[in-house]
């Protein structure tokens, strides 16, 4: 009974010391840690340092070590270390030293390179963020000063921080050999915001929710309705026709029945259905677009209704668990159509398919990274988080895709074409040169590109730059958008491809949907040239291996959503007994 006593109050004990922590609840009196985060220069938001790699010093107070929370805090270069300056739940501070240091020639030189290329830092304080400036040189740019002194005002409601401002103080001029003090001063006042909206003072209304932003949801909406009367035209007069013309062999005779069948999409119908050159790969394309549109769709979602994007890399590391916890329909969209498709190697298609994207990001993560280690970012990726990632591929991925494979082949891989295929290939006949499937699918890419080009400079502004994106709403709305887009313009791209009579239709509708990501990567090049004042190596390999992984995935989830509905709109033509 004792025992159980004494464990019972050590849970207690570690209870309380942690409760700061976890459920942002404080007694009065009660420590309040002061977590330094990264430094770097403010032009490159990305290119980071962990914040003691300038010569700051510490404060006296002993020292907390602090764990990663969560495997994205790891990837996304979150560096907390203890302060050691002494905060206590409301108890106000006076100006107090808590450490001091002599420049030597080298931290002299460290300080003024950072100064000279506006360094900034963050900090937290109970995961509110705060940012400041190391900084700044004179008019002359000839002297370098330094802010010594920081001002901390802590707004509180009941037990909990709703709010803290940081203002820099103390503007001293750094020299070699010379001493510099830094000091703080806490002042805590009341204040009326609710926990729960504790987190609006970082957003920027004005600017998410400027009429531009839904003019541009209302202009792709008029496309949406354009398109899909389009498609509806096509469906019902064309097609109409088509049918009509076709449904008259019974009235002529054989030469009038030859001539009119010599053009059109009926033509192709022994070779519509012939599986596509590079099954593996096409199959494992349309199972990982089923997976990245699964992910995307869920994490706007949860998004929207628990505002993720509040805690620190929370939505980073949910979108981690949704990508391996969806892995299931990755194969079994992969492995039903390739069963469909007649192939065989299932298991080649299986390990394809659960390893094509994510090689891809770790190939292109790994060159980042190998940068970082060079520059000595705080965003070079640990030895020990690969081996957490390699386990989530092998431990994770690979069992669910085999487990979706599995399910696919058996519930959904019944061979079940509406016509049947010749044994030996039909030639594809010449054609006029817009109607080559090179030409349509880069033609393809304008208009759903044109449909979200405004919402990516938002996107891209949250990331690159020093904006929160928070409207998830207007999100969701550009990807259904998007999405119906997508499928209506390949759907009218598969039309003329198959009224040519070429039947290459699966590559063809996919690589026309996908192809509005190639007009994104070009986007980011003008973003990063004419709306960015990036610089350095580090910082353009960053912007650019990412922004390439991020027009890949794009660009397999608009592909994907091509071949998805000209899928269906061929069955559907094709179903209908024409002969």
């Amino acid at each position: 009974m004792n025992l159980l006593q004494s464990s019972i109050f050590l849970l207690g004990i570690l209870s309380l010391t942690y409760s700061d922590e976890h459920d942002h609840k404080y007694e009065d009196g009660q420590e309040v840690v002061l977590w330094m985060n990264t430094v770097g220069p403010y032009h490159n938001r990305q290119e980071t340092y962990n914040y003691f790699s300038l010569p700051f010093c510490r404060g006296i107070k002993k020292e907390i070590s602090h764990y990663h929370e969560t495997l994205g805090e790891n990837i996304l270069g979150v560096e907390l270390e203890y302060s050691g300056v002494d905060i206590n739940f409301k108890r106000d501070k006076s100006r107090t030293e808590f450490c001091d240091i002599t420049l030597t020639l080298e931290n002299y030189g460290a300080f003024l390179y950072a100064i000279q290329n506006r360094y900034w830092y963050q900090m937290f304080i109970d995961d509110l963020p705060i940012w400041g400036v190391v900084g700044e040189m004179d008019e002359s740019g000839k002297s370098a000063y330094i802010w010594t002194h920081k001002k901390f005002e802590i707004g509180y409601n009941g037990n909990r921080i709703v709010d803290v401002n940081l203002t820099s103080e103390s503007r001293t001029q750094i020299k070699p050999d010379t001493k510099l003090v830094f000091s703080y001063e806490v002042i805590w006042r009341p204040s009326i915001i609710q926990f729960a909206k504790r987190f609006d003072k970082y957003l920027d209304p004005g600017f998410f929710q400027h009429k531009i932003h839904w003019f541009s949801i209302f202009n792709s909406f008029m496309m949406v309705l354009f398109l899909v009367g389009l498609v509806t035209m096509i469906l019902l007069r064309t097609l109409r026709k088509d049918y009509a013309r076709y449904g008259k062999d019974d009235d002529l005779d054989d030469m009038e029945r030859d001539l009119g069948d010599e053009y059109g999409w009926k033509q192709v119908r022994g070779d519509v259905f012939r599986p596509p050159s590079h099954p593996i790969l096409f199959c494992s394309l349309i199972g990982s677009g089923y997976q990245i549109a699964t992910v995307s769709i869920l994490c706007i979602i949860t998004t929207i209704l628990g505002d993720l994007y509040t805690e620190r890399a929370l939505l980073f590391s949910t979108a981690i668990f949704l990508y391996a916890a969806s892995s299931i329909v990755n194969g079994y969209a992969g492995g039903s159509l390739y069963a469909r498709m007649g192939g065989h190697l299932w298991i080649k298609q299986l390990i394809v398919g659960a390893f094509l994207v994510p090689l891809t990001i770790c190939g292109v993560t790994f060159l980042v990274n190998f940068i970082s280690i060079y520059y000595g970012s705080s965003r070079s990726i640990p030895f020990t988080v690969m081996l957490s990632v390699t386990a989530i591929c092998l431990f994770i991925i690979l069992p669910l895709t085999a487990i979706g494979t599995v399910l696919g082949r058996n519930i959904s891989g019944t061979i079940n074409y509406p016509c049947r295929t010749n044994a030996v290939p039909r030639p594809i006949p010449e054609k006029k040169w817009f109607v080559e499937p090179q030409v349509i699918i880069f033609a393809s890419g304008i208009l759903p590109f044109g449909s979200i080009f405004i919402e990516m400079y938002f996107i891209f502004t949250s990331f690159w730059a020093y904006k929160i994106y928070y409207v998830y709403g207007f999100m969701l709305l550009v990807f259904l958008i998007l999405t119906v887009v997508t499928v209506c313009v390949t759907i009218v791209a598969t039309y003329f491809l198959l009224n040519s009579e070429d039947y290459r239709w699966q590559w063809t509708s996919f690589l026309a949907g996908a192809s509005s990501s190639f007009y994104v990567y070009l986007y980011a090049m003008y973003y990063f040239l004419f709306k960015t004042k990036m610089y350095g190596m580090f910082q353009t390999v960053f912007y650019f291996g990412y922004m390439a992984l991020f027009s890949m995935g794009l660009g397999i989830m608009c592909g994907t959503f091509g071949y998805i509905g000209t899928q269906v709109f061929v069955r559907k033509i094709y179903s209908i007994k024409i002969d």
